[in-house]
């Protein structure tokens, strides 16, 4: 497939534009002057756009979690918002509650929060806490670009690592192998699980959907790494687009495989609330000619509309294009010897921190 087939739109960026409608009365944004740090160069062309970082400081860090459709209860978000600029992404609408877009702000106007190991520490270390493992990555990528700058997301691990708390994490960056010397002695005790998001292998595809994410090339070493390192990990086929990626489903799982990963997993394209519209737009601007088929295939999975936000249903679809999705997966996972067993994090070695910052002795 020729780089030709997929015009840049903004240089860089999976949105293709900030003018996106919003459940918060938020007026449209456009992409213009130093609102977006954009300039003319002398040629007429138009600067990429420059990613901000806001710092927050929140009261709390770790979010809990009731829905009956996801396999943890607590959380933590180092971020918000995500320069990996994927366009699907369903954590998109989160930046309206700032009075900022969805679109191109989300990829561009990020917050940090330096203070989440300190207040991690805090909230772990209170009494009656149960040590269920924390996910990490589950809205934002922990592993983000701006991580290696900030370093929030290691300096959680330092503290999870310190007690002895178990955790998981989901990323698309091979920046996680940074981590290796915390990672692999937690694991060794069944602490830590990891697993690598495979959207694709096609790299001209990947330059439009996920501009900033490492390439998928990068993510398999990565996966490999984490394997030979002893650190259970899985890969997250996610998400499925129709008629734009599914057909790599099969080999994106053999070149896992491959690698090193024992479990895997899927997910069709979820369009919550402004990542609808966004979606569609970058659609015309990349796949005009098949942009009515893929909306008619998302629409036929998710009960006719653009997304189906009930429990269970939006992590699996309905209909015969999902049972076809779900039924490839299942014949090629088992020819490769995938989902055989599970992994089980172990909570009976945590030791909780004392409020001075050192460990309890008992």
């Amino acid at each position: 497939m020729s780089k030709s087939c997929y015009p840049d739109f903004v240089a860089g960026r999976g949105a293709p534009a900030n003018a996106s409608p919003s459940r918060f009365n938020l007026k449209s944004r456009e992409a213009d002057g130093d609102w977006l740090d954009e300039r003319k160069d002398i040629d007429g062309s138009v600067s990429p756009i420059r990613t901000q970082v806001t710092q927050e400081h929140p009261k709390s860090i770790l979010a809990s979690n009731t829905s009956p459709d996801i396999p943890f209860d607590k959380s933590v978000n180092p971020y918000r918002g995500c320069e990996h600029g994927c366009i699907y992404c369903y954590a998109r609408p989160t930046h309206a509650y700032h009075d900022l877009s969805p679109g191109l702000d989300f990829e561009s106007r990020l917050f940090a929060k330096p203070d989440a190991a300190k207040l991690l520490r805090a909230e772990i270390g209170r009494k009656g806490h149960v040590p269920t493992p924390i996910a990490f990555g589950t809205n934002t990528d922990a592993y983000q670009p701006i991580e290696r700058e900030w370093q929030i997301m290691r300096q959680c691990l330092e503290v999870l690592a310190e007690t002895n708390h178990p955790l998981t994490i989901t990323t698309k960056s091979d920046r996680v192998l940074r981590d290796l010397d915390l990672l692999a002695p937690m694991a060794a005790k069944g602490l830590v699980a990891v697993a690598v998001s495979v959207t694709m292998l096609d790299p001209a595809l990947h330059r439009i959907l996920e501009p900033r994410a490492p390439t998928p090339e990068k993510r398999l070493e990565a996966i490999k790494a984490l394997a030979e390192a002893g650190i259970p990990t899985h890969v997250n086929v996610a998400p499925i687009i129709p008629a734009i990626n599914d057909h790599e489903i099969e080999a994106i799982l053999e070149r896992a495989a491959q690698s090193g990963t024992k479990t895997a997993s899927w997910i069709p394209l979820r369009l919550p609330h402004e990542v609808a519209p966004l979606f569609q737009d970058w659609l015309q601007v990349h796949f005009p000619d098949r942009a009515g088929k893929v909306m008619s295939i998302v629409r036929s999975i998710r009960e006719g509309h653009d997304n189906d936000p009930n429990f269970f249903q939006r992590m699996r679809g309905s209909g015969p294009w999902a049972d076809l999705i779900r039924t490839r997966f299942k014949i090629a996972s088992r020819k490769l010897g995938l989902n055989r067993s599970k992994f089980q994090l172990r909570s009976d070695l945590f030791v909780p921190p004392r409020s001075d910052g050192q460990l309890a002795l008992f």
